[in-house]
């Protein structure tokens, strides 16, 4: 009885078997329909520099363990590197913040630039320049993600902008200006900063109306109506793209202007191939 026993737990067994290896290995997906309700993951694209020469830099992101991006930019030869797939998250951002947005590692691309960054010698600090054709390679680059992701223009940023007083990458030298000549990001029209200049240099404003500007444009700024350490920073940074000259901090007239253009609608200009800039809105 007892074998018998053992040769019907046995066929069952391998009956049970035998059915699951015809199970299917997946699911069945049918991908012939596909939704127009939709976007990419990457809704910005954040530009760095390494602060380390080309050896230490590919190091760095692709074996270094905390922190990646998805694309590292050489200077010598201008070669761009992909180390991470763009659907795929990198570590790059950090602590973040855009225009509401936190943690931005999970809906932005990100760009390393090999460039030295800064020293501090006995004349102050010193940023290094970037090379022409690394400059020129990074424009082709971003409008070559740009094309693929719909990310807005002014969804096109700094390491600073979303860190402001933490980092300063890219720098002052960066070639912002160049970015929107090419058409990438939007620029204050320059006429309307020398209307509105007279006005600012009469009256300027208090520390209140300087963060309430700053945090339109997108900036994590304390709303305090105190001229503290956070908010110079963070002016400092607006000057670093807008107004590279003197990026002391200072809450001078020329930057009141140039955020209230930057703050206000018509005020920032799109370059266009072929044709006048036109204005452009962000739509936050």
């Amino acid at each position: 009885m007892q074998k018998i026993s053992k040769i019907l737990i046995g066929a069952a067994s391998a009956a049970l078997l035998s059915a699951c290896s015809t199970l299917p290995s997946g699911p069945k997906i049918d991908r012939s329909y596909s939704s127009v309700a939709q976007d990419s993951r990457a809704l910005f694209l954040i530009l760095h520099y390494t602060a380390l020469d080309w050896e230490k830099s590919l190091k760095v992101l692709s074996t270094g363990g905390q922190v990646s991006a998805h694309y590292l930019l050489r200077d010598e030869p201008a070669i761009s590197y992909q180390l991470v797939d763009e659907n795929r998250r990198s570590w790059h951002a950090g602590q973040s913040f855009w225009a509401g947005n936190q943690n931005l590692n999970a809906a932005s691309i990100g760009i390393e630039i090999v460039n030295a960054g800064y020293t501090d010698g006995p004349l102050g600090r010193v940023y290094a320049p970037y090379p022409e054709a690394q400059v020129q390679e990074l424009i082709l680059l971003i409008k070559d993600i740009v094309a693929r992701h719909q990310i807005r223009p002014d969804r096109i940023i700094g390491h600073a902008d979303i860190a402001p007083g933490r980092k300063q990458d890219p720098g002052p030298l960066f070639p912002w200006r160049r970015l929107a000549e090419a058409g990438i990001i939007p620029w204050p029209a320059p006429a309307q900063v020398t209307a509105k200049l007279p006005l600012y240099e009469a009256l300027p404003p208090d520390a209140a109306w300087f963060q309430d500007k700053l945090a339109r444009v997108g900036y994590q700024v304390p709303r305090n109506g105190e001229m503290d350490t956070q908010t110079k920073s963070v002016i400092a940074t607006f000057q670093m793209k807008y107004r590279p000259s003197d990026y002391s901090g200072n809450a001078d007239a020329e930057t009141a202007a140039l955020l209230d253009v930057v703050t206000t609608p018509g005020g920032m200009l799109l370059a266009v191939p072929n044709a006048a800039p036109t204005p452009y809105v962000s739509r936050w």
